[in-house]
């Protein structure tokens, strides 16, 4: 919280209706000093000053402003809090470890995600109490002590500050995620994807999202049309427990039908040349199951949402090359590609990148 004292300091007293003439010209002239407040009685402001006003500023203040005066005024000081978290570390930390203090974090719902190095393991707490009181709507620091790993994309984590707890709640584009990130994989690095392939599903049409998690790509096109079909499929049971959850409070029961099982054997079973649409967000491994993504479009083809890990110069040429290969081994062909984008840096010189493939 702000500390408050009381200080004494010479101030220009003018009338309200000179208020914002006055303040502008005592900037212009370096005299407004910014750590004090400005104080309203009755028809009057007084405006602080860093110092009493030498005869030519004096005499500037008399000619631009009716009946304005200097006089010494008490004011209230307020010692403010550093506004950010590296405003804090710099005050906190080793000065030759602060380069090292981290700059970017995961927000999801009340909880920060932070990655911190090797060399501030000593100082974990610490940086999770300078998250904690730098972001004002987070109860929860936790910091990854491991890799992402297995078909269920989980990693483990550490609480670094603030309340012990991985569930949350997580808002996004309007809807609400329920959610474990120890138990479910969430990235909201991908807000922007959610919205963007969401946006281009049409009415009437079938989609298979082959890995949903706790549904953001499902419920978010659900809600955004009015007549269509989505079965959100993933290997997961938290996943899914969690999803049908999620479909009952965003309102759309009955448009994503949640499914419980490998994606292989739920195609082969449930969904066989169903899908106008097919969302492969598994960027590890989707490269291996592009034969099933083609046997879940329709006979005459389709759209996928294809994501890949990448490395080298030609991330998105290498994609594509990757992406056209299997589909021909599938026995379907690429018509072209509607867009290529890089979604995000994951490694040095390693990058997530998106193909939206029109499919025959």
């Amino acid at each position: 919280m702000n500390r408050k004292t009381a200080t004494e300091a010479y101030a220009l007293k003018v009338s309200k209706k000179q208020g914002e003439k006055a303040i502008r010209l005592a900037s212009r002239l370096g005299l407004l000093d910014k750590h004090l407040g400005i104080i309203k009685e009755g028809d009057f402001l007084f405006i602080p000053l860093v110092q009493k006003p030498i005869p030519r500023q004096a005499e500037e203040f008399r000619k631009s402003l009716v009946d304005s005066k200097t006089v010494v005024q008490k004011f209230t000081v307020r010692t403010h809090q550093p506004k950010t978290a590296l405003d804090l570390a710099v005050k906190s930390l080793p000065s030759h470890l602060v380069p090292l203090f981290p700059r970017s974090l995961d927000l999801i719902g009340e909880i920060a995600v932070v990655e911190v190095p090797s060399e501030l393991n000593n100082y974990r707490n610490l940086v999770g109490e300078i998250i904690l009181k730098t972001h004002k709507n987070v109860r929860t620091v936790l910091a990854k002590s491991g890799a992402v790993k297995g078909v269920r994309r989980l990693r483990q984590y550490e609480v670094i500050a603030g309340q012990h707890k991985t569930g949350t709640v997580h808002k996004e584009h309007g809807c609400k995620f329920f959610l474990d990130i120890e138990k479910v994989y969430f990235s909201p690095r991908l807000s922007y994807e959610h919205l963007r392939v969401a946006s281009q599903a049409k009415e009437k049409e079938t989609v298979v999202d082959m890995f949903a998690g706790v549904g953001p790509f499902s419920i978010l096109m659900a809600k955004m049309h009015k007549d269509i079909k989505i079965y959100a499929v993933d290997v997961n049971p938290d996943a899914v427990r969690f999803l049908e959850k999620n479909v009952i409070v965003n309102g759309v029961l009955g448009k994503v039908v949640p499914i419980l099982g490998d994606i292989r054997k739920v195609v082969k079973e449930r969904l066989r040349g169903t899908a106008d649409r097919v969302i492969m967000n598994l960027p590890e491994t989707a490269i291996e199951y592009v034969d099933i993504a083609s046997e879940a479009l329709k006979p005459e083809g389709g759209v996928l949402h294809y994501y890949e890990f990448t490395k080298g110069p030609d991330t998105l040429d290498s994609a594509k090359k990757h992406l056209a290969e299997a589909l021909n081994e599938a026995g379907r062909k690429v018509h072209e590609f509607s867009a290529a984008r890089i979604v995000r840096e994951v490694a040095p010189f390693e990058w997530q990148v998106v193909l939206d493939a029109i499919v025959k």
